[in-house]
């Protein structure tokens, strides 16, 4: 299940303060799967349901970065979308994502360089309410003057 505004882009000189957007994406496990062999990182907490069992986790999770991933896709998609370039982000793990969570993510814009370009966005990813990432981005925002 995938859940969000319609994608597209939002140029800097229609960014205001306190705009947000979002997706909730379902984590499944073939999502868990496929990270994985993308990113080579094939760490049995995330793959391996006996060994994840005997962890401070007590079951599999999904990578962070594959949550962190989803904060990617609400600013190159929503805001400010397409044609956006990262700058920066940066990122604190609060709890695990487990197969089947379904996980909001959502930026805000918190501060804007309208001369540079620059928008930094509150980033966060939560689970029924309960904050699971936390962080910011700074990214460059497309312009209709460079269209």
């Amino acid at each position: 299940m995938l859940d969000n505004l319609p994608r597209g882009t939002i140029c800097i000189e229609d960014i205001e303060m306190g705009m947000s957007r979002y997706l909730q994406k379902v984590i499944t496990d073939e999502d868990i799967t496929l990270f994985a062999q993308v990113s080579t990182d094939h760490n049995p907490v995330h793959l391996d349901d006996d060994y994840a069992q005997d962890t401070i986790f007590q079951g599999r999770i999904a990578h962070g970065m594959l949550t962190a991933g989803l904060i990617s896709a609400v600013i190159g998609e929503q805001l400010p979308g397409h044609g956006t370039v990262y700058m920066s982000q940066n990122l604190k793990f609060l709890a695990p994502v487990r197969p089947g969570d379904l996980v909001r993510a959502e930026v805000t814009v918190v501060d804007i360089e309208f001369q540079k370009r620059r928008v930094k966005l509150d980033c966060e990813c939560t689970i029924d309410g309960k904050k699971v990432l936390v962080g910011e981005a700074m990214v460059l925002a497309p312009s209709r003057k460079f269209d």
